[in-house]
């Protein structure tokens, strides 16, 4: 690497379903994802509200894989999410539907949770975002869902929550977690590819102590 880039060593990847390799079935071929024998992992006991949610915390599985990297004590995907819900980061509507990740009461609920910085950024370019990567920094970006497939066709940006855990002078490196291999974990990607999928927003997620997890 150049001195100019930047990147965390062996982050951990989790998808947000229950096993990686089950990523490509559920989103290609509408498999029901509770077939992936592992999908208990998580926390979940019903399979209803496993089938309802695991679609819809690419945010807290960003979390997870911060977390577990610093061995911050956390618990399972399940708890997290009700935890979440307790704090107005996630919102039932009366259609059913979700509103969420809701970037401020996350920011708020990891603050006190995990004793992290959250810096909610809802206006920012990609390169920008990138730039805020540092020792003890991530970044979440808001995506389109099809950055699964980076060289084809895009007209959609956001609703999806990808973590980005370097950077150098042209690109990022990410794990996505409703990613398919090779763009699933340690994927990179250049910034004028990227932006065809960004929402422009994102946050940071920092602790102000610890060793020092990069190499440069």
């Amino acid at each position: 690497m150049t001195l100019d880039s930047i990147r965390h060593i062996n982050v951990p990847y989790y998808s947000q379903w229950g096993s990686p390799d089950w990523v490509r079935p559920i989103v290609e071929e509408s498999a029901d994802p509770c077939d992936d024998p592992h999908w208990r992992q998580s926390g979940f006991a019903d399979p209803e509200r496993y089938r309802f949610w695991a679609q819809r915390v690419c945010g807290l599985t960003c979390l997870e894989s911060v977390l577990d990297f610093w061995r911050i004590r956390r618990a399972s995907r399940a708890a997290l999410l009700d935890q979440a819900l307790e704090r107005g980061a996630y919102k039932m509507r009366t259609d059913g539907g979700v509103d969420g990740l809701i970037y401020r009461p996350f920011a708020d609920w990891v603050g006190e949770a995990f004793g992290l910085k959250v810096h909610v950024l809802p206006e920012i370019g990609i390169e920008a975002l990138a730039g805020h990567i540092d020792s003890d920094t991530f970044a979440i970006a808001s995506v389109s869902p099809r950055i699964r497939y980076p060289d084809e066709p895009n007209e959609t940006r956001g609703g999806h929550l990808i973590l980005l855990h370097g950077a150098d002078r042209d690109g990022v490196w990410f794990h996505n977690p409703s990613g398919i291999a090779p763009h699933q974990a340690d994927a990179y990607l250049r910034f004028d590819a990227f932006e065809r999928f960004f929402a422009g927003r994102g946050m940071t997620i920092s602790r102000s102590h610890g060793e020092r997890s990069f190499n440069r």
